[in-house]
């Protein structure tokens, strides 16, 4: 099904909505196609293609709302669909606050190609995707007598979707992606066992790089946390390592939410405008990026996409509101998706950093956890290495970091040259000072 053929589809089961008794309606027709392909002791443990047609429909009608779906897109299966789903929504609550955005928000929508589409997705052959997850795993396998478990993948996928509004919004999308992946665990002469890993992605299959690399890369991680202990709770420096899950940043997301400023949910509450973090810290919101993993020219509500600054040199900017809790709060909305995530950098490096450590510890993951979005106390489990006098002393594991949002960002000294680029959270390496860390 082709877009214009998605699109009278969509505005097809809206006529149908509205028959049957709906006040306002929102379509979204999609496609996709993925494949995945894992190796593991040289042979291929898992190889899955699947192609799926998708329809999700909107229903608003006296005051009521419900989101229904279906992969079923006969037109005698959605015209019962349809009927069913208006029907269904008659006998829910009412929420004064569901409705489609004012029409006057949908203004302004770009017409540009971000390089979502690799043009060549069809000429990628089921050859070179064995290809790739093998030499991976050979790779990885090849490079020390201590991996007890490897395995490697590589996936792709095609996404294409229209999304039409019963009150004039309508706007399509189509993107592409690539990605692999090798993991090993190593055997340690004290029983433990450490793992590595690389992943890497794009929107083209060119953005790939050779498995050599990735290998080198997974095994050497692995081989760094030989030996790894607990160390003595304490207050230390800290950096957090570009390719470190999004823990700390990701607990900021929240308290930034129209839903949990709605429910008294969020320590930002009150606070925008203000200087609530660190200098360094500046966060923009950039859809526009070329390529970029979460680029786009709309987001869910329909609201045409546009650049943010969120937080700029630590003064709090902008919330992240979508239409529906933009009504509850009483507010304007702003937009209630992040996109690509963007930071001022720095001017050093990671390694030049860590040179400048007295005493700390170089985070490079994060385990498990949990956060407070009222509060914004925090805990996370770590992995990574101690540090002392600018030089890596120890690996380091089974260890916790704790604090309160709003102190450890305001604890921010350094923002890294080096922001990671396989995300759509591209952070640079961050150095902070006095923190705390709970081990023996």
């Amino acid at each position: 099904m082709n877009k214009n053929e998605k699109l009278e589809l969509a505005g097809w089961v809206i006529a149908e909505a509205k028959k049957n008794g709906a006040d306002e309606a929102a379509v979204n027709v999609n496609n996709s196609r993925e494949i995945e392909i894992e190796f593991r002791e040289r042979k291929i443990e898992k190889l899955q293609e699947s192609t799926q047609n998708g329809l999700s429909l909107a229903i608003y009608t006296k005051g009521r709302y419900s989101n229904n779906s279906t992969n079923d897109l006969r037109r005698e299966s959605l015209g019962r669909f349809v009927a069913e789903s208006v029907a269904m929504t008659k006998y829910l609550g009412e929420d004064p606050y569901r409705s489609l955005p004012d029409p006057k928000y949908y203004k302004g929508l770009k017409d540009i190609d971000l390089k979502n589409c690799d043009p060549g997705y069809q000429q990628v052959t089921s050859d070179q995707r064995v290809k790739m997850a093998a030499a991976l795993e050979d790779e990885a396998l090849s490079l020390s007598d201590r991996i007890v478990s490897c395995s490697s993948s590589f996936s792709d996928g095609m996404y294409e979707s229209v999304k039409v509004h019963s009150n004039g919004f309508e706007g399509s999308s189509r993107s592409t992606f690539f990605s692999c992946y090798v993991d090993v665990t190593i055997k340690d002469d004290q029983g433990g066992r450490p793992n590595g890993w690389d992943w890497k992605g794009g929107r083209y299959f060119g953005d790939l790089p050779e498995p050599k690399g990735m290998a080198r890369f997974a095994v050497d991680r692995a081989l760094a946390k030989l030996g790894q202990t607990k160390i003595e709770s304490g207050v230390y420096e800290m950096i957090v390592e570009n390719r470190a899950r999004t823990s700390l940043l990701g607990a900021l997301q929240g308290p930034m939410s129209g839903r949990n400023l709605q429910q008294k949910n969020s320590c930002l509450e009150g606070k925008l405008g203000q200087k609530v973090f660190s200098d360094k810290l500046t966060v923009i919101d950039d859809p526009f990026i070329e390529g970029g993993f979460s680029s786009r020219l709309y987001d869910s509500d329909g609201f045409p996409a546009r650049r943010r600054v969120l937080i700029d040199k630590g003064v709090l900017k902008e919330f992240v509101i979508d239409w529906y809790y933009s009504r509850k709060l009483g507010v304007e909305p702003t937009g209630g998706n992040i996109s690509n995530v963007v930071f001022e950098l720095g001017n050093r490096s990671l390694d030049e950093m860590v040179k400048d450590m007295k005493k700390g510890i170089l985070v490079n993951g994060f385990i498990g956890g949990n956060s407070n979005s009222t509060t914004g106390d925090f805990s996370f489990g770590i992995t990574g290495t101690l540090v002392e006098d600018g030089k890596l002393i120890k690996p380091v594991n089974e260890m916790n970091v704790s604090g309160n949002l709003l102190q450890t960002w305001s604890s921010l000294i350094e923002m890294g040259n080096d922001p990671y680029m396989y995300s759509s959270l591209r952070r640079p390496s961050m150095y902070f000072k006095d923190i705390s860390f709970t081990g023996v």
